[in-house]
């Protein structure tokens, strides 16, 4: 297969299997040889945060000499951000090859009625192509819940890392905090250390400590960091002793440092060692697209793919370091997400909402919907199907140092990116 049939293969699969498990992920992985026995992992779940703690163990992994494999999920600009090595995209004709090798036996089990879901396929793709390149070890992330994610199918990791949870999808995963905190502890598996969020609710670290107590693993809670000056630039921080440039915004993305830093104290116990320097590096080279990512600076343009309610909250406190300036949202929604909430969250900070719809998603909030919901809290409200429309319409509202804001989806997000660079 080419690179694009590649991909038309994987998105045509159904998204989520006939039933919850790890069967069929298994099956595809024996056929395949389980490439995942031959690898090293740390493995990463969590409502929020995930990505941008994946990222900066990453980069310092990366920073430190070890060829580091990182599978994230979703991707914002480009579907190969989602298997990378050091950094880099997979490579095209390395996908195709990948997905042409698990094809083949993805036909097989179609035939015998166990086709793996989209997901399973493409974890299964990223494990080949990991034990293809040699890589030294892999962040892996987890895509939903963790006990009966696709990528639980591996064996322990050296560290297992649970970030900030949260209450998102219910339907699937539980309509509590702790019946949603079991799930996700399901990636924490015997003889391992788990760094875990020092925020949590209590029902939720409650299950956090017993899983750890069953399993045998040392839970490991990060301390307080020092904060020296923070600002839409970015974080200077102190931590075990250490000064630090965080590029991440937000009071959040330096708890998720914490996390990040004392994962990688637990791989350097487990024979993966960096170096003061490596590890200030790797922090301060860490980006993430659509995490509070600042798209430029003048005019202020900030973008955000928060999408629950928990996200949309910290969106909302790092939106208070700029009290005294006009914000002008630009916002869509999935229909599935806590909307209300989210509008909640962030609407009081804003001069003005345009809601619009989100392209490619059939379960997206209508913008009539959105702003119905959005005007008991802000009352300049408009309305746009089309983004890019909303985005302009947006744009010439703004004045002086007035702020333009996108959030609300990764969908959206990832639409409107590109755009938004071309406004500098």
């Amino acid at each position: 297969m080419e690179y694009n049939q590649a991909v038309e293969f994987i998105h045509g699969i159904a998204r989520f299997g006939p039933k919850p498990g790890l069967r069929r992920v298994q099956l595809l992985l024996d056929l395949m040889g389980n490439p995942q026995k031959q690898l090293k992992f740390i493995h990463v779940a969590g409502t929020n945060g995930k990505g941008s703690t994946c990222a900066m163990i990453s980069h310092v992994l990366t920073q430190a000499g070890y060829k580091t494999g990182l599978y994230i999920s979703p991707f914002v600009l480009d579907f190969r951000e989602r298997i990378q090595v050091n950094g880099e995209m997979i490579e095209p004709e390395d996908f195709a090859l990948s997905a042409t090798l698990v094809k083949q036996h993805w036909d097989f089990l179609d035939v015998q009625g166990e086709p793996p879901s989209e997901f399973e396929t493409l974890v299964v793709c990223a494990f080949d192509y990991f034990l293809r390149q040699q890589v030294d070890i892999v962040v892996l992330e987890v895509g939903m819940g963790g006990r009966l994610d696709a990528t639980n199918i591996i064996d322990p990791p050296l560290c297992s890392v649970i970030t900030s949870l949260g209450m998102d999808h219910m339907e699937y995963l539980g309509n509590t905090i702790d019946k949603i905190a079991f799930e996700k502890c399901g990636i924490i598996k015997p003889g391992g250390a788990t760094v875990c969020y020092p925020v949590q609710e209590p029902a939720a670290m409650e299950v956090i400590h017993r899983r750890c107590e069953e399993e045998g693993n040392e839970l490991i809670v990060p301390q307080r960091a020092q904060v020296l000056e923070e600002s839409f630039l970015g974080t200077r921080m102190v931590y075990g002793g250490r000064e630090l440039h965080l590029p991440l915004i937000g009071a959040h993305q330096v708890l998720n440092a914490t996390v990040a830093l004392e994962a990688l104290k637990a791989l350097e116990q487990r024979g993966f060692p960096a170096s003061d320097e490596d590890v200030a590096q790797g922090i301060a080279r860490t980006s993430f697209p659509a995490r509070l990512e600042v798209i430029s600076r003048d005019p202020l343009i900030v973008l955000d793919g928060a999408h629950n309610r928990d996200g949309a909250r910290v969106l909302g406190s790092a939106l208070d370091m700029l009290k005294g300036r006009k914000i002008h949202a630009i916002m869509g929604m999935l229909a599935a997400k806590d909307v209300a909430g989210a509008l909640e969250e962030i609407l009081p900070r804003c001069a003005s909402l345009t809601a619009v719809g989100v392209p490619g998603v059939q379960d997206a909030t209508t913008p009539e919907k959105l702003a119905e919901l959005a005007r008991s809290h802000c009352g300049d409200v408009s309305v746009f199907e089309d983004p890019d429309a909303g985005l302009a319409a947006a744009f010439t509202r703004r004045s002086g140092d007035d702020v333009l804001l996108v959030c609300g989806s990764l969908y959206l997000a990832s639409h409107l990116r590109p755009k938004l660079f071309k406004l500098r």
